[in-house]
């Protein structure tokens, strides 16, 4: 850790104001300390950069999630060397899955690289957490600071300087080479940069909040595939339920937007609802409620973009990379955080910003095929007559379910990879038989 490292959380070793210093220069200003921003930090710092990490609110703070880590955010944070950390939270073993009166238990799938196990913790614990680590790296995080606008060369068109302001509209700058830009699911500094999110891709609703719950503690997380709408018709989305162990339970519902009448939908009815019918094991009422629930919008499918530019880049939910299939988000932040680290170490070992493009090439390599199977998913199921031949096709076969299941949460083997496309013409063969009237 550089001499010069300083923390700028306040619940560590007290805040330094940036204003009783003169303008600093890093390698890289890193906007968002969520998981993509924490991740492409912490790597960035672990290969020797000087790394300003800047995140407009102050930790711990709340985020509208549902909180759960799968095995693809377990094996990114254990590269980060996390494990024992990760023992503070609540481990599960699968998902149970839930629709028309049946139960099924999916254990996570065992696989070469993946775990086999996932863990539920909050994203004001866990979001923390990993800011910490990448300080720990020698990251110099400015918290409770907003970065409000680039400053642009003259003469290449690259971000030369980012300007940060608090709320007291104290203001301060950075000079830097790069620019990774991980500021969440509304990047207000990508706007400065041309980020557009594409409408013609699939955007996701989601509605949480917590209970208190005798089933804290329970293995599985829980997911309810029969939501319906106002008239019965289903939704293509889930209800979930899962347990935090510290006495509590996180409850919500997401949806897509590929269904007719999605803007109608009142998220907010839709989990009360829910939460009325929830199985009663879980105690679910108003009078083991915490507090209301929180929304929030999640941009999936890699729908919004440039992902690169002159000098920076855009990973996590900036990127609208959250996973079409189920809503997750916080692994591939994590992912898409490394992989934008990598494609900075790269332009800056060979003084060439053009390697910045090996970034776009990975997301491809790695995302390309798999996010256009989803996108076509859940088209479909927006469909309600389909979506609810395939939650009953599906219901009725647990191999099948698993199978599912291995796609949807993305953690098919290496030689699985043409899995999601074998899929993809199953659900297509579910549509023919439907529209035909076949059973």
């Amino acid at each position: 850790m550089s001499e010069s490292h300083r923390s700028l959380i306040p619940d560590i070793n007290g805040v330094i104001d940036p204003e009783s210093h003169s303008a600093e220069n890093y390698d890289v200003v890193v906007i968002g300390a969520g998981p993509s921003g924490s991740s492409c930090a912490y790597w960035l710092a672990s290969s020797g950069y000087r790394v300003a990490l800047v995140e407009k609110k102050v930790f711990p703070r709340e985020k509208t999630c549902g909180d759960g880590l799968t095995p693809r955010a377990v094996y990114q944070l254990e590269k980060m060397g996390l494990t024992d950390e990760l023992r503070q939270f609540h481990r599960y073993g699968g998902l149970r899955s839930i629709a028309f009166g049946r139960t099924l238990e999916l254990p996570w799938p065992k696989h070469p690289i993946l775990p086999n196990y996932g863990y539920v913790a909050r994203r004001s614990e866990i979001d923390q957490l990993v800011a910490h680590h990448a300080e720990r790296q020698g990251v110099d995080i400015y918290m409770g600071y907003e970065a409000k606008e680039p400053e642009f060369s003259s003469e290449t068109g690259a971000i030369s300087t980012v300007y940060i302001e608090d709320k007291k509209t104290r203001r301060f700058a950075l000079n830097t080479r790069f620019v990774a830009i991980c500021e969440g699911s509304t990047p207000r500094f990508g706007r400065h940069v041309g980020l557009v999110r594409d409408k013609s891709y699939p955007m996701g609703m989601a509605i949480r909040g917590y209970y208190r719950s005798p089933m804290h503690d329970d293995p599985w997380i829980e997911s309810h595939l029969d939501l319906v709408d106002k008239n019965g018709d289903f939704l293509p989305g889930y209800g979930w339920i899962f347990p935090v162990g510290d006495g509590t339970i996180n409850v919500g519902v997401g949806l897509l937007s590929t269904f007719k009448g999605y803007k109608d939908i009142n998220t907010s009815r839709l989990m009360e609802t829910f939460c009325e019918i929830a199985p009663s094991y879980w105690g679910i009422s108003p009078e083991t409620s915490c507090g209301p629930p929180t929304g929030g919008k999640l941009p999936t499918g890699g729908s919004t973009g440039p992902k690169v530019g002159i000098n920076w880049v855009v990973a996590g939910d900036s990127a609208g990379l959250v996973n079409p299939f189920n809503g997750e988000g916080i692994a591939y932040g994590y992912e898409t955080g490394a992989m934008a680290a990598d494609a900075i170490i790269c332009a800056i070992k060979n003084d060439d910003p053009r390697e910045l493009h090996t970034y776009t090439d990975a997301l491809t390599n790695e995302f390309g095929q798999y996010y256009k199977v989803a996108r076509l998913f859940v088209k479909y199921i927006g469909n309600p007559r389909v979506m609810r031949e395939c939650v009953r096709v599906g219901m009725h076969s647990k191999p099948l379910m698993s199978w599912l299941l291995r796609i949807m949460a993305n953690l098919m083997r290496p030689d699985e990879k043409g899995i999601a496309e074998t899929a993809y013409k199953s659900l297509a063969a579910i549509v023919a038989r439907e529209k035909t009237g076949i059973r």
